[in-house]
């Protein structure tokens, strides 16, 4: 057995560059100058070609050729020529002064300046160019890639007289497909064919991006040396923007394999790329006039452009619907459900933009699957090597089993994956899976041709047989297209932006109860403090009072019991409503005699108040009722409470507490912890009110307690219905119609507009900018509205002024407490403490008053 070779194909056999064959197609002539215009190289056939009757000599001066019009008028061609590529074309010129008219190509290759000479047709190109527009306008009204390339290759093959047109478009793998075809009634068609990437060269395809075009009018014609064939550095000329240059014998015995006489090329370059080809092959010789090659090349060039806009079009398609799926999954799955529940959900969205017969997601070690996808003990099996891929990239494969031979486990059900990673570390994923799908390719010939010495030596002889072979491909699924790794890349940065929001929610969840859990621990500790303290001094006044130790007890145990019961009251009930009077009585007896009790007078209806202001209130009136029997009007025999219960009309609690009898009263030299829960607790966590002055006549305090934390108690039972029913369900009054929201954070806006619309709001127009809700006011007038404080760089102070200015009510939405204290400076109504919800705007739409609102 003979030692197994290098592989040969077209892409290596062809040692030699195309673009240095050092002959030329016998069609033209070529004559190639120094900076000098001394003639360096010419084409053997130079003479014969421009009807001299003598012979041009290497060195000789072009102007002793030519005439002196022509001359001037080629070097102001060249003198024009930019970048290495770029070539200048003349018609018409008659170079010798006999009449005898050429057309001309002027580019410059390397330290010369080319100029490519043919016969030149009259009239021809203003007819050519002519024909353009009519066409262009047709092919205008295709909007997709395959019908606009049928109908190019039929306008073309009708502009050209030639036998068959071909688009050829390249796959990702680099072979080529005939992707739409125009052909005369009496050869065999080749459209849908694919041919392997090797019939096109790696330098074929890059010279394709450079030189647009390419053509062999004769497959049987000699080529014409280049004489010189290399300069007297030893360098042959570089032909590579040549439209005259010869063609490689393995190109030519390829095309002699198909039958084909001559053949035409031309490039369709879409965003710098090598998109495909205009392949136009005739079954004999075919000379294209070059202002007829001119308009094809043209041609091909409007083609591009307008190819490139349909495909354009259809990208800005699928990124309408990726828009469309991120607002829906922002909308949908950002409110806080974990992604591995949101799967049964978020699968069938996507599925409309990215087709896939399964989805997994694993986050947080937690895995979840749909439809045709790996189990959970499979995918484990292969996580460890996606986590060693790049990080932030998409992994897309229509074969796993072979980037990942362990997938060969699940490869039955899922074999095509596009991996789509949205984290960091620990790696999480979301992966759609393909079945596999078997396919059966159509090739122009087998691409695995067996290997052959044909008659240029030890080169690869181009295969004999074009006709249609089948390839039947299993193990792989449909491949993934580029449109489709694009949204998938958006469908990335989408999942991150939730995943990065409900970490960011987490996070401050985390610091609010951390922030909780400090003020329940200094709370605690103040309250044993003074349990302690309370407890000393009912022992001491419980032994004035004893006559003996079992009274002693009986008395010590009644009070400890009442003071045990007021911190049973604030759990009672598995954290339901409970009544206000209640917890004022629990209070008062827990910390005081029985005289004492008797001296704190409650008036007003019953009110029930819900756990979340029950402990607030339980933390509030403890300390009123502590302060005022060690200082104020219950430290001694003479002072009252009174404690005055009343509903507003927004059927906000207000609770009225008055110290009358006691002895003077002093304001505190010292602000300690108990103050900070009177004045603050409620405000803080309810969003209400408090208000303590200090008289000399006896302590005054306001309380305030949001609607909706309270139930109103009525013996008529009609009216206890409609009172609870106006406390949590404002919509009953009057919805303002328009409420401007100003919100810079998406998420955050996208979840308040819905929460509004759901309450009965009629249009809500959002701005993220100072800029875009003056625009808003300017065109139209709110009810009321919500604005966030922060925006980013700038703040909405200045959206405030014009809001206040026109007299319309706004709330600031901020994460920063401390900007109560600017509310009456700015003009608000009142304050939206971050993170808020629909109880919050449910509390501002029953607060809109329509009869109080301005006409701006």
């Amino acid at each position: 057995m003979s030692e197994v070779q290098e592989p040969l194909s077209l892409a290596n056999c062809d040692r030699e560059p195309i673009h240095q064959l050092g002959k030329i197609q016998d069609f033209g002539a070529l004559v190639a100058v120094n900076s000098d215009w001394f003639i360096a190289h010419r084409s053997a056939n130079l003479e014969s070609m421009l009807g001299l009757d003598k012979t041009v000599e290497i060195g000789a001066r072009l102007s002793s050729i030519i005439g002196t019009n022509a001359e001037t008028r080629i070097r102001s061609s060249a003198s024009i020529l930019g970048d290495k590529d770029h070539v200048e074309r003349l018609f018409g010129i008659d170079l010798a002064g006999n009449g005898n008219l050429f057309d001309c190509a002027v580019h410059t290759s390397g330290a010369f300046t080319i100029i490519e000479i043919e016969p030149h047709t009259a009239g021809d190109l203003e007819r050519q160019i002519a024909m353009l527009r009519p066409i262009m306008a047709r092919l205008d009204k295709f909007d997709r890639p395959e019908t606009l390339a049928g109908e190019a290759a039929r306008q073309l093959r009708m502009v050209l007289g030639i036998d068959r047109v071909m688009v050829y478009r390249f796959r990702d793998d680099l072979s080529g497909e005939v992707i739409a075809e125009a052909k005369s009634d009496d050869i065999e068609a080749f459209y849908g064919l694919r041919y392997p990437k090797s019939d096109i060269p790696a330098q074929a395809r890059a010279l394709y991006v450079r030189n647009r075009f390419r053509i062999i009018s004769d497959v049987e014609a000699e080529p014409v040396p280049i004489l010189p064939e290399f300069s007297l550095e030893g360098e042959p000329l570089d032909l590579s923007m040549s439209t005259l240059r010869a063609v490689s014998p393995i190109h030519i015995e390829y095309l002699h394999n198909m039958g084909v006489g001559a053949s035409l090329s031309i490039s369709i370059i879409i965003d710098g790329k090598l998109w495909g080809l205009f392949a136009c092959h005739h079954y004999g010789p075919k000379l294209l006039p070059y202002s007829q090659r001119t308009a094809a090349e043209l041609f091909s060039e409007l083609f591009s452009l307008v190819m490139e806009r349909v495909l354009a079009r259809e990208m800005s398609h699928l990124q309408d619907e990726g828009r469309a799926v991120h607002d829906r999954l922002m909308r949908d799955i950002a409110a806080g459900t974990p992604l591995t529940k949101s799967l049964p959900m978020i699968d069938p969205i996507i599925e409309r933009i990215i087709p896939h017969d399964g989805a997994s997601v694993f986050v947080d070690d937690i895995y979840d699957s749909r439809g045709a996808a790996p189990s959970e003990e499979e995918f484990r099996a292969i996580a460890p090597i996606l986590n060693a891929a790049a990080t932030s990239r998409l992994l897309a494969t229509e074969e796993l089993v072979e980037r990942i031979p362990r997938a060969a486990s699940f490869a039955d059900r899922a074999v095509g994956a596009l991996v789509i990673p949205i984290s960091r570390s620990p790696r999480d994923y979301l992966v759609l899976w393909r079945k596999p799908l078997k396919q059966v390719v159509n090739w122009a010939g087998n691409p695995e041709k067996p290997i052959e010495y044909g008659p240029n030596g030890a080169r690869l002889t181009p295969r004999k047989s074009f006709e249609a072979w089948q390839e039947t491909v299993e193990g792989r699924a449909e491949p993934w297209t580029p449109a489709e790794q694009k949204i998938a890349e958006g469908l990335r940065v989408t999942l991150l932006e939730i995943i990065l929001r409900l970490t960011d929610e987490a996070v401050q969840e985390r610091a609010k109860a951390q922030q909780q859990q400090e003020l329940l621990i200094a709370e605690l500790n103040h309250r044993v403090r003074n349990i302690l303290n309370l407890i000393r001094g009912l022992v001491n006044q419980s032994k004035a009072e004893a006559r003996d130790i079992e009274a002693f007890v009986d008395i010590i145990s009644g009070r400890i019991g009442s003071l045990a019961m007021a911190h049973d009251n604030i759990t009672k009930g598995n954290w339901s409503s409970a009544p206000l009077k209640d917890l004022i009585d629990s209070e008062a007896k827990a910390y005081l005699s029985g005289q004492l009790t008797e001296r704190v007078v409650v008036t007003g209806p019953d009110v029930e108040v819900s756990p979340e202001a029950y402990t607030v209130l339980a933390l509030v009136l403890h300390e009123m009722i502590t302060n005022s029997a060690k200082y104020g009007a219950l430290s001694d025999n003479s002072g009252t409470v009174t404690v005055a219960i009343e509903r507003d009309a927004e059927s906000d609690l207000r609770i009225s507490w008055r110290e009358t009898g006691g002895p003077p009263v002093k304001p505190p030299k010292r602000r300690g912890f108990g103050s900070t829960i009177i004045e603050r607790s409620i405000p803080f966590e309810l969003n209400g009110k408090s208000s303590v002055d200090y008289k000399l006549a006896g302590i005054e305090a306001e309380f305030c307690i949001p609607a909706r934390f309270v139930e109103w108690k009525s013996s008529n039972t009609t009216g206890k219905s409609e009172a609870r029913q106006k406390a949590v369900n404002p919509e009953i009054g009057t919805i303002p119609e328009t409420v401007l929201l100003v919100e810079d954070s998406m998420i955050i806006a996208l979840d308040t507009e819905d929460c509004l619309r759901e309450l009965g709001v009629g249009d809500v127009p959002v701005a993220s900018s100072v800029a875009g809700a003056l625009s808003i006011l300017s065109k139209s007038a709110p009810d009321i509205a919500i604005l966030d404080y922060n925006l980013g760089q700038e703040n909405s102070e200045e959206v405030a002024a014009e809001l206040s200015r026109r007299g319309i009510p706004f709330w600031l939405a901020t994460g920063y407490g401390e900007m109560r204290d600017r509310l009456d400076e700015i003009g608000a109504s009142g304050l939206l403490v971050k993170p808020y919800g629909r109880d919050e705007l449910v509390s501002i739409l029953a607060s809109f008053k329509p009869d109080e609102a301005v006409d701006a």
